[in-house]
């Protein structure tokens, strides 16, 4: 027993003995192996946070402008609305006035220019003044006014009481007969001065009382504005010579020409919508009043007449018009060409993006692929994504500048 306890006690010292001394080249291999797995480790870590050191990168489709550059720029938005797009009657023409919306003004008796009361575009009343005229002629026709009324009164009461002599057998017939016929011509007389004085513009009684004028004015016969003055200060106008033109442009209405072929089409009461130079973005209404009967000739047309509403008076007479005769209802959501981007096959348009508030005194932009339907009047039917709101704001106006813009960034972003 005591033998195998020795014997035990040997190969234990052996063993650990073996264990600690491994060469020294198998502990260093070791040590790399584990400083090069940490070094690893290190390393994956430290690309991570390289990684994450890069900026993060702007949404793909928006586009940030201050506030300076959209003004420079002159970029526009509009709210997305609904227009009546095609299967319409294309039509041209003008803008016109009825005779009865137009005056030339000129004078029922001649005499020199004292005064002009108003300019060219001056809006003015029905029964305003626009000048004065004088004459010797018209201080006689009121004095003989003045004399003709006086005797008509002594000439009335002279009739009367032959009348009542007669009516008692004391007068004779032939004397109440001259009275009578007296009376009545002087009536007629004084009538008829009267109303030429009265058509003079004149106060007739003031004149009854004694008062002579020594000048006429010359009035409006309607309300509206002063497009043309023929006369300056001394100038003899002469009866029934021009001195003034008046329109009242809030009449104004649609003469538009319709071709044969599209005649059986058009009825008094549909709606018109139509575009006048001076204001090539907006749509204006108009109702179809009445369609002629006759035909031009060159080119073979008819004239159909509509009324608008021009109570601002920014619509003028000869304007002229490009419009549709909106047959069905069809409408759809529509933005005017301009706002409409191109790249290939597939259109966009910019919306304001309203998803995320921008800094102070910017705004952003959003990018969104549309589908493009009818073309009309300068506008084109848009179909939206689903996930995009109809209140949006479209850029109406600089949209190719924001696309610009927008490619720049992205050129910047790839060098």
């Amino acid at each position: 027993m005591k033998n195998i306890a020795i014997i035990t006690t040997v190969l234990l010292t052996f063993l650990l003995v073996g264990c600690n001394d491994k060469p020294d080249s198998e502990l260093g291999q070791n040590e790399t192996e584990g400083v090069s797995k940490t070094e690893a480790t290190h390393g994956e870590e430290g690309h991570d946070e390289e990684e994450g050191s890069h900026e993060e990168e702007g949404e793909e489709g928006v586009v940030e402008l201050t506030t300076q550059q959209i003004e420079t720029i002159g970029l526009e938005t509009k709210t997305l609305e609904k227009r009546n797009l095609g299967n319409n009657i294309k039509v041209t023409g003008n803008l016109e006035l009825f005779p009865q919306d137009m005056a030339n003004i000129s004078p029922f008796v001649g005499g020199n220019v004292r005064s002009i009361k108003v300019i060219e575009g001056d809006k003015v009343r029905k029964g305003e003044v626009l000048a004065y005229l004088e004459h010797p002629d018209i201080i006689s026709m009121q004095q003989e006014y003045q004399e003709k009324n006086d005797e008509l009164v002594f000439l009335k009461q002279d009739f009367e009481r032959k009348q009542t002599l007669y009516d008692k057998g004391v007068s004779s017939g032939k004397e109440f007969q001259m009275a009578q016929s007296k009376f009545r011509s002087t009536t007629s007389s004084v009538n008829g001065l009267r109303s030429k004085l009265r058509l003079l513009g004149i106060n007739t009684t003031k004149v009854e009382q004694g008062e002579i004028f020594s000048a006429v004015p010359i009035t409006t016969p309607i309300s509206g504005y002063v497009d043309d003055i023929m006369v300056t200060l001394g100038d003899y106008v002469a009866t029934q010579t021009k001195m003034f033109t008046v329109s009242d442009n809030s009449k104004i209405h649609l003469d538009l020409k319709v071709y044969e072929k599209d005649i059986p089409k058009v009825k008094v009461g549909q709606k018109i919508q139509f575009t006048v130079a001076s204001r090539p973005d907006e749509l204006l209404s108009a109702e179809v009043h009445s369609i002629g009967k006759t035909f031009e000739e060159d080119p073979k047309a008819l004239h159909v007449h509509a009324d608008i509403d021009n109570k601002n008076g920014d619509l003028l007479p000869g304007m002229y018009v490009e419009g549709r005769i909106i047959q069905g209802k069809k409408s759809g959501f529509a933005v005017p060409e301009e706002a409409i981007i191109k790249e290939g096959e597939q259109s966009y348009v910019f919306i304001v993006d309203e998803d995320e508030a921008p800094e102070e005194n910017k705004m952003k932009f959003k990018r969104i692929p549309v589908s493009i339907g009818v073309h009309d009047l300068g506008f084109v039917e848009i179909n939206l994504p689903a996930d995009v709101s109809t209140d949006a704001k479209v850029v109406i106006k600089g949209a190719y500048m924001l696309s610009s813009e927008m490619i720049k960034g992205e050129l910047d972003h790839d060098h």
